[in-house]
């Protein structure tokens, strides 16, 4: 079935290319006036190139520990840089060289300015630990609605309590007045980072169509694409595959495929399974990074995935990093009401202390990433 389906993937995707020329004059666009330059689909060549001077990429979608979404992790209230500098030191220590970090159109929204100086310390502190992340805009998972302000605290027991998509769901049903405010939204943000090379690449949409949303996400991932081109970024875009075996997928995947400058895909299967996927994704000839893998009880773990990647040349970018409020130890499916831990954490790496939930696990991530 994935053979198939991802042969007639590709047969569809040849001959297609994105292009964007400009949208808004310069004082519309972000700070550093990129959003006005014409821009395309990077070429095989010029994605070869760009991968060619990185080493093997390897990372975590991180949130901060005492963060339950992405709102809490970057709100003026809450934002907390002396504890991301103490988590990204660990993550140095295990050769980690890029984190996947969600950004948000909330805080944007509300605090605009400050925001972006966030961001720009957020790099800061990466850059000393010699990590390059990647930031996610737009995401369809988990809870429906956002607000801005106090967070609520997490459900214990329960994966991803409190993680939010972005945009609100309640917003989209009026996207004449919602696109003009994340078009803005984009520029500013890959406008003032577009020649930033603190960056590693920009990835403008979680699991677009999660949550039964395959249709109606797909104008938003063609506009991210628009806006973003639309400021001629020095890094790469993508959107990243991640269901395969439903036809309601085709479209979405064809469009998402074929707009990115380099390949990225989840996968939470075993070995064989995301082996075949990963091989059938390297015919687009394209540098790859799988942004999510690793739960533990699926069978995807750091011994059975993470060598394979290695060996493939994908990036690797496993879910979770330090067990904190996102409650990501437990799996989608399990509610454990007393937030007792369960035996074999779904994702995540270390406690807030430092200590490993596997000590086996962080030899095997230190040897693949060359620290020992």
């Amino acid at each position: 079935m994935i053979r198939k389906f991802f042969a007639l993937l590709i047969v569809a995707a040849v001959g297609l290319c994105a292009t964007t020329g400009c949208q808004q004059e310069k004082a519309q666009c972000g700070k550093q006036n990129n959003c006005c330059k014409k821009s395309e689909r990077w070429s095989e060549a010029k994605a070869a190139a760009w991968s060619a001077k990185l080493p093997w990429l390897s990372g975590c979608n991180y949130t901060p520990s005492n963060a339950i979404n992405q709102i809490e992790m970057w709100s003026a209230d809450t934002w907390s840089p002396e504890l991301i500098d103490k988590e990204l030191a660990i993550a140095e220590e295990l050769g980690f060289n890029t984190m996947r970090v969600f950004l948000s159109s909330v805080v944007w929204e509300n605090e605009g300015e400050e925001f972006v100086k966030r961001i720009d310390e957020f790099l800061n502190i990466c850059k000393s630990h010699g990590i390059r992340p990647h930031f996610v805009f737009f995401d369809d998972c988990w809870n429906a609605e956002s607000q801005y302000g106090k967070q609520p605290e997490p459900k214990p027991g329960v994966h991803n309590s409190g993680w939010l998509r972005d945009p609100s769901v309640s917003l989209r049903q009026d996207p004449a007045t919602l696109y003009p405010r994340l078009e803005a939204y984009v520029k500013e943000i890959v406008g003032t980072f577009a020649n930033d090379e603190r960056i590693l690449f920009w990835d403008l949409y979680n699991e677009p169509g999660n949550n039964g949303h395959e249709g109606s996400s797909l104008p938003l991932v063609k506009k991210a694409f628009e806006w973003a081109r639309a400021c001629n970024p020095s890094q790469p875009l993508t959107v990243g595959v991640w269901c395969y075996d439903n036809p309601a997928y085709n479209e979405l995947n064809h469009f998402s495929i074929n707009n990115s400058d380099i390949i990225s895909y989840h996968n939470y299967d075993g070995p064989d399974r995301h082996r075949t996927i990963a091989q059938v994704l390297r015919m687009q000839n394209r540098p790859m990074v799988c942004t999510e893998y690793m739960a533990r009880t699926n069978g995807s773990t750091f011994e059975k995935i993470m060598p394979i990647l290695k060996e493939m040349n994908v990036g690797a970018i496993n879910w979770g990093f330090v067990k904190g409020k996102t409650n990501t130890i437990y799996s989608w499916g399990e509610q454990i009401p007393s937030g007792e831990e369960p035996k074999v954490w779904f994702h995540d790496i270390i406690r807030p202390d430092g200590t490993p939930f596997d000590a086996k696990e962080i030899e095997l991530i230190k040897t693949l990433n060359g620290k020992k």
